[in-house]
C-alpha cells in the first residue's frame, strides 16, 4: 500500500534544483514517485514501504544532491505554547536577521564600487584605487557569496547545473578578469578606470542576494492563509476537573493534552480550543476565519462547535470530540498545505524545460565568448558579455511562476471558505463549462419537513403515524429525519419492527411486530414506485402535492406481493438555500451550463429547476446512476469539463468521476474525501467563486510563465550582443523573480463580484 512522506527542503534556488532533487529521490529503492515544490520548499514522496524504513535514505538522497532535509510534521497546536517551538521561532528570527544582515552588508560593500559609475553621467570621473576595490569585492565574492560556490559545486558533482552555478561562474569570471587586468597594469600603476570589473562581480552577487531575500519575503505572503488558520489555536484550554455543572473547578492545560470526551470551559470572548458538543450554555459564535461567513451563529445545548472559532457573549461548556489531526481546523490546514505543495500538470512541463536550461545557457555563454574572442578579437568584452548571459539566464522566475500562483490562489480561496485539495483541480476548474448539482442539501437546506398527510386507511391517523415513524427510526435519510421530527411534535409512539431493509433510492420496509398491523410487511416508498397501485383519488392527491413542489411518499402494506395496499400519502417540502438563484445566474453569465440531478419526481424537479433557472434536469435518478450521468455530460460535444456539486454519501461516486468534484462541508466526510474542492459552508455562491478564483489563478500562471520565458528570450540575446552589463543583468534577474511573486500576490485582492 502506497504512503506519502513529506520532507522540508532547504537550499533550493531554481527550477534546476527541483529537477535534480526529484531525480535523486526517485533513485531510492522503494520510491514510486517524487514531487518537489520550489515555492513551498517541500518534497512529497510516494513510497511502497513503511516510512520508518526509508526516511533516512530519502534524507541522505537529498543531502547527496546538495540540499538539507528534515521530516515535515504539521503543528496541530499553537507553536508558542511549547518551549521547543518557542526556541524554533527564536532560531528562525536569528536566521532571518542573518539573511537580511548579509544582504545589507553585501550592498554596503558594493555601493562604493558602483558609485563612480553612477557619478560619471554628472561629469565626475573618479575611481577607487585597485587595492580598495579588491578589498571591498573579495568578502562579497568569497564570504557572502560562498553559498553560490558550495551549491554550484554540489550541482556540478551531481552532473547538473542550477542558478548558483551560473552566478558562481559569471561572477568568478568577472572577478578573475579584474585580477588579471590589475596584474597586467603592474598592480595598478598603468590601468584605466574602466578596465577593472570588481564592481560587476560584487554588485551581481549583492543583487542576487537581495532578489532572493525579497522573493522569500514575498513568498511568505502567499502562505498567509495557513498562518492565519494556525493562529486560531489558543495556547491552552480550561479543563473541568469534575463533570459537575454546579461546580466549575478547572485547570489550564495545553490543548495538546485535551482528550476526546473531556469537558472544557469557554468564557466569553475566548477562542474555542477544540471541536466539541455544547453541554451547557448559550452564545453566538464567529466562525468567519474558518468558513468565510461573517454572520454570527447561535449555539445552544446540543450544538456542535469548531475549534478555532471565537466565542461571543455567553459562557459555554463543551465536550471535546475532535482534537489534533482529527479537528476541522487541522483538516483545513492539511488541505491547504497539500494543495500548495502539490504540482500542477503544467509545472511538470516547466520542470522538464528547466532540466536542460542551465546546460544550454552555459553552452551559449561559451560559444558567445569564443565568437567575440576569436572572430571579433575582443577578449575582454567577450568575457563580460558571457558573464551577463550567465547571470541573466538564471531560471528562478521560471521555477516560481506556477507554484507561487497556486499558493496565492489556494490561499485566497481558503479565506473565502473554499478548500482546494490539489493543484490539478485549480488548473482544471477554469475549463469547466457544465456544473451539475445534487438537489437535497446542496440547492436546498436539506432539512425537509412533512407538509401534508392524507390517510386512505381505516385506521386512526395516530396509528398510521406510528407505523411510519417505526420504519424511519435510526435512518439518516433527510425524509426519515423529517418524519421523526413530525412524530415527535405529535407525541407519536413508534411501532416496533423486525429487520428493516432499505432499498437505496426506492424506499424502506420491515415487518411490524406490534399494534394493529402486527405481522404485516409495511413499506415507505416514493409515489413513483407505487403509483400503479394507487386509486384515481390517490393519484389526484399525489399530483396536486407534486404541483406544489413537494416530494410524495406512500405508506404501503406490501404483505400481499400482488396487491399492495396504500395506507397513506405524506408530502415533504424543503426550502431553497438563500442565494441559489443568484449563484445559478452568475454561472450562466460565465457561459456555464447548469444541471440538476435528483432522485425526486420529475414534476418536483422541473418545478424547482424552473424557479431557480437550472438549464437541464435529471429526475428520479438512483444514486448509482449519478456517476453515469456525469460521464455522459463529459462526453457532450466531444469533451466537456464537468463539475459535480454534492453533499451526501450517494454523491461520492459522481464527485470522483467529475473533472472537478465540489463537496459541501455541511454534508458527509465521504463526499468531502471524494471531492477535490470543499466548500466550508453551504453557500451556493461559493461554486462560481471557486471557478472564478481558479480562472484568475490560471491567468496568473500563464502571465508568469509568459514573462519568465520572454525575459530569457529577450535578455540572453541582448546580453550576448553587449547591450546588458553584468550588473544590469543581475538587477533584471532579481527583478524577474520578485515580479513573478508580486504578480501572484495580486490574487489576494480578489473579491466576489458585486451583483
Amino acid at each position: 500500500m502506497s504512503q506519502l512522506v513529506t520532507l522540508n527542503i532547504r537550499g533550493m534556488t531554481c527550477a534546476s534544483c527541483v529537477a535534480r532533487l526529484e531525480k535523486s529521490l526517485s533513485k531510492v529503492a522503494g520510491v514510486d514517485a517524487a514531487s518537489v515544490n520550489l515555492a513551498t520548499e517541500k518534497a512529497q514522496i510516494r513510497i511502497n514501504q513503511e516510512p520508518q524504513a526509508i526516511t533516512s535514505l530519502l534524507i541522505a538522497a537529498v543531502e547527496k544532491a546538495g540540499f538539507e532535509a528534515s521530516v515535515f510534521s504539521r503543528q496541530t497546536t499553537n507553536s508558542k505554547s511549547t518551549e521547543d517551538s518557542s526556541t524554533s521561532a527564536k532560531l528562525s528570527n536569528v536566521i532571518n536577521l542573518h539573511g537580511k544582515g548579509a544582504v545589507m552588508l553585501a550592498i554596503a560593500l558594493s555601493l562604493p564600487l558602483v558609485a563612480p559609475m553612477l557619478l560619471m553621467p554628472f561629469g565626475m570621473h573618479w575611481m577607487l584605487p585597485a587595492w580598495v576595490q579588491f578589498l571591498l569585492a573579495s568578502p562579497v565574492q568569497f564570504i557572502l557569496g560562498s553559498r553560490f560556490y558550495v551549491a554550484g559545486f554540489k550541482a556540478l558533482r551531481m552532473g547538473s547545473g542550477n542558478m548558483d552555478l551560473l552566478v558562481a561562474l559569471g561572477t568568478t569570471a568577472a572577478y578573475g578578469l579584474s585580477i588579471y587586468t590589475w596584474y597586467l597594469s603592474d598592480w595598478g600603476r598603468s590601468y584605466e578606470p574602466h578596465e577593472l570589473y570588481f564592481e560587476s562581480s560584487a554588485v551581481v552577487i549583492s543583487l542576487v542576494m537581495l532578489g532572493k531575500w525579497l522573493e522569500a519575503r514575498a513568498k511568505k505572503e502567499t502562505t498567509a492563509a495557513i498562518t492565519a488558520l494556525q493562529s486560531l489555536w489558543p495556547d491552552q484550554a480550561k479543563l473541568l476537573r469534575q463533570r459537575d455543572l454546579n461546580q466549575l473547578d478547572y485547570e489550564h492545560l495545553p490543548i495538546a493534552q485535551i482528550l476526546p470526551g473531556d469537558w472544557v470551559l469557554v468564557l466569553p470572548g475566548e477562542r474555542i480550543p477544540v471541536d466539541g458538543l455544547v453541554i451547557e450554555g448559550l452564545s453566538e459564535i464567529d466562525e468567519s476565519m474558518l468558513t468565510g461567513e461573517s454572520k454570527l451563529l447561535e449555539k445552544e445545548k446540543g450544538s456542535t462547535v469548531i475549534g478555532g472559532s471565537l466565542n461571543g457573549s455567553g459562557r459555554l461548556i463543551i465536550q471535546a470530540t475532535g482534537i489534533g489531526e482529527t479537528s476541522v481546523l487541522a483538516k483545513m490546514i492539511a488541505l491547504v498545505e497539500n494543495a500548495q505543495a502539490d504540482k500542477a500538470p503544467i509545472q511538470r512541463l516547466v520542470d522538464q524545460v528547466s532540466a536542460w536550461f542551465v546546460p544550454a545557457v552555459v553552452l551559449i555563454a561559451v560559444l558567445n565568448f569564443l565568437v567575440h574572442a576569436f572572430i571579433f578579437n575582443d577578449t575582454q568584452n567577450a568575457l563580460l558579455y558571457s558573464v551577463a548571459i550567465l547571470v541573466i539566464a538564471c531560471p528562478c522566475a521560471l521555477g516560481l511562476a506556477t507554484p507561487v500562483a497556486i499558493m496565492a490562489g489556494t490561499g485566497v480561496a481558503a479565506k473565502f471558505g473554499i478548500l482546494i485539495k490539489d493543484a490539478e483541480a485549480l488548473e482544471l476548474a477554469h475549463r469547466i463549462n457544465t456544473v451539475a448539482f445534487d438537489k437535497t442539501g446542496t440547492l436546498t437546506l436539506g432539512k425537509p419537513s412533512v407538509k401534508n398527510f392524507h390517510n386512505f386507511s381505516t385506521s386512526e391517523d395516530q396509528q398510521i403515524h406510528a407505523l411510519a415513524l417505526g420504519l424511519q427510526m435510526g435512518s439518516e435519510h433527510p425524509l426519515a429525519k423529517a418524519m421523526i421530527q413530525f412524530g415527535v411534535k405529535r407525541h407519536v409512539n413508534a411501532e416496533g419492527y423486525a429487520t428493516i431493509l432499505a432499498n437505496v433510492g426506492k424506499g424502506i420496509e420491515g415487518q411490524c411486530l406490534t399494534g394493529a398491523y402486527q405481522g404485516k410487511v409495511i413499506a415507505f416508498v416514493s409515489f413513483h414506485a407505487i403509483k400503479e397501485h394507487a386509486s384515481e383519488q390517490m393519484q389526484v392527491v399525489a399530483v396536486n402535492e407534486l404541483n406544489l413542489g413537494h416530494s410524495v411518499s406512500c405508506l404501503v402494506d406490501v404483505t400481499d406481493a400482488s396487491n399492495h395496499l396504500i395506507l397513506a400519502i405524506y408530502s415533504f417540502g424543503d426550502e431553497l438555500k438563500p442565494g441559489v438563484s443568484e449563484a445559478i445566474q452568475r454561472l450562466k453569465s460565465m457561459n456555464i451550463k447548469t444541471v440538476m440531478i435528483s432522485g425526486d419526481n420529475q414534476l418536483v424537479a422541473d418545478l424547482l429547476a424552473k424557479t431557480i433557472g437550472i438549464d437541464e434536469v435529471y429526475a428520479q435518478v438512483l444514486p448509482a446512476e449519478k456517476a453515469a450521468i456525469i460521464e455522459s455530460l463529459k462526453a457532450i460535444n466531444g469533451r466537456s469539463y464537468v463539475a459535480m456539486v454534492g453533499d451526501g454519501v450517494n454523491d461520492a461516486p459522481a464527485l470522483a468521476v467529475a473533472d472537478v468534484g465540489i463537496a459541501v462541508s455541511t454534508g458527509t466526510d465521504i463526499a468531502m474525501h471524494a471531492a477535490s474542492i470543499t466548500l466550508m459552508r453551504g453557500d451556493p455562491a461559493l461554486v462560481p467563486d471557486a471557478i472564478q478564483i481558479s480562472t484568475k489563478t490560471w491567468q496568473k500562471i500563464k502571465q508568469n510563465l509568459f514573462w519568465a520565458f520572454v525575459y530569457n528570450l529577450i535578455g540572453i540575446p541582448l546580453a550576448a550582443l553587449g547591450y546588458l552589463t553584468p550588473m544590469i543583468a543581475g538587477a533584471a534577474m532579481a527583478a524577474s523573480s520578485v515580479s513573478v511573486v508580486g504578480n501572484a500576490l495580486l490574487l489576494r485582492k480578489w473579491s466576489r463580484p458585486k451583483p
